[in-house]
């Protein structure tokens, strides 16, 4: 019977500006603590160790088979990446995502299989003479033929794929389990005597049949495969069934865990965080999760999880700043925006609009961040020209314009903000333009709080003398 999946399938923008907001400088002050791997997690008699109640996400003593804090990518935006519907890369793109995801620390890249075509081949062998850190992977067909030509572009490990489930054995290749086992025994023993490193890995292992399973990775763990791999093709597993099989897997085979994870049903980082809590030693991951359909794991989400459990060992392993390159270079290339509500990166990623939020951000940003945006080269934004603003969050920015305003007037100048943004949102000229001329008619006698009229008035005649230099200026170009 199939081993985990519950369901079967028999049926084989453009970016707003932050003209609103405000830049906030500072650092987490009690964002997580440091912590080195799980060892400590738990302090004595399982009560939270004081680095745990610092950061409740951290790995616990008692997940000793975690790897969270113990991992390795290998990022497929060059294999699984070229399998989005918009992707075309030419050798040079692929030569500046190699690079990219070099600079940026992941462990391996994987490339489409040299057997794919001429051109395939031609841009495995470039890659490979690169000189990168990371090691560079090829993906083929458990087949000789695909080894053969595989093994003589340079690359530094193979991985080999078959499918596994009774779907793809009756509707793809049409081959029984006997046939696959005494194939993958051919070709890794083949990959092994050329001193490359091989993974096999099962297809649509969720829908396969657990026995088949066990059976063909503890017989190519035997052979001496360094990783076998577990693939939910069809995005079916949810985190449970994934953490099931991980962890039973775990105890059959001794050689290194890799999952491949497709997001179809929204689950790809979840299954990939439990997986490595289960044993998996190894993540697929895509940049912007591109991929077949809607792809797998995204780097980016995936990083952003395991930083919220280990911060420390997530900036010691990879150069966080780069990703915001890296996702803007491959969006780039296929042709798609990096969406709003993208982990770390997105538009929206560090902006705070709430006024209860902004106060407290603004106090101390670990009160509604996880997440500290200046590990990632980037800014915490508060958004103020809105009806939800807050005093506090306008009382900021007063201070940045070095205007001296009382609380009352700020609060007073608040009410104006969110009366003039229940007509429409204000952008951050409108906010700073109504802060200095509120704050020169205090200066002058002009207005005091509370008188709205006086506001109004002197608001107005800014509004008539811009619009009289404006159409002088007019006047001017046309001359």
């Amino acid at each position: 019977m199939p081993c985990s999946c519950s369901h079967q399938n028999t049926e084989s923008l453009s970016m707003p500006d932050k003209t609103q907001m405000i830049q906030i400088n500072g650092t987490n002050g009690l964002n997580a603590a440091k912590s080195n791997g799980i060892n400590g997690a738990n302090g004595a008699n399982g009560h939270p160790s004081e680095a745990q109640r610092r950061n409740p996400y951290a790995p616990r003593a008692s997940d000793f088979l975690s790897n969270i804090s113990n991992f390795s990518i290998i990022e497929s935006t060059l294999r699984e990446g070229e399998q989005f519907a918009n992707a075309f890369f030419d050798t040079k793109t692929k030569i500046a995502i190699a690079k990219a995801l070099d600079a940026f620390g992941v462990e391996y890249i994987e490339l489409t299989s040299p057997a794919a075509s001429e051109q395939s081949r031609a841009d495995c062998e470039a890659i490979c003479k690169l000189g990168l850190k990371a090691k560079i992977l090829t993906h083929i067909r458990c087949h000789m033929d695909d080894a053969r030509i595989a093994v003589e572009t340079g690359v530094d490990g193979v991985d080999v794929v078959i499918g596994t489930s009774s779907f793809l054995r009756e509707f793809s290749h049409g081959k029984d389990m006997t046939y696959i086992t005494k194939t993958a025994i051919e070709v890794i023993t083949f990959v092994k005597s050329k001193g490359i490193e091989v993974r096999f890995s099962s297809e649509d292992s969720f829908r396969s049949d657990l026995v088949d399973l066990l059976s063909i990775y503890q017989t190519v763990d035997k052979v001496g495969v360094n990783r076998v791999g577990i693939a939910d093709t069809v995005g079916c597993a949810n985190p449970r069934q994934v953490y099931d099989l991980v962890r039973t897997l775990r105890g059959v085979v001794g050689c290194d865990i890799e999952i491949h994870l497709h997001n179809d049903t929204g689950m790809a980082i979840a299954n990939a965080y439990c997986a490595l809590e289960a044993g998996a030693t190894h993540i697929d991951t895509s940049v912007l999760g591109i991929g077949e359909r809607v792809g797998i794991t995204p780097l980016g989400g995936l990083v952003a999880c395991l930083y919220a459990a280990n911060p420390e060992y997530v900036k010691a392993k990879y150069n966080l700043p780069m990703l915001r390159e890296i996702e803007n270079l491959v969006a780039e290339a296929v042709e798609v925006n990096v969406p709003f509500m993208n982990p770390i990166t997105g538009y929206c990623a560090f902006t705070h609009k709430a006024g209860i939020h902004a106060k407290a951000i603004l106090n101390n940003p670990s009160t509604y961040e996880i997440l500290k945006p200046e590990d990632f080269g980037l800014t915490r934004y508060v958004s103020i020209g809105h009806r939800l603003t807050g005093w506090n969050a306008v009382k900021s920015r007063v201070e940045q314009l070095g205007l001296n305003l009382t609380d009352d007037e700020v609060k007073d100048a608040t009410a104006k903000i969110k009366e003039l943004a229940d007509v429409r949102t204000q952008s951050m000229d409108d906010v700073d333009s109504l802060l200095r001329i509120y704050h020169s008619g205090i200066q002058s006698g002009e207005l005091a709080v509370g008188q709205k009229e006086a506001l109004d008035r002197l608001l107005q005649q800014h509004h008539e003398t811009s619009r009289e230099r404006q159409q002088l200026g007019d006047v001017a170009a046309a001359a």
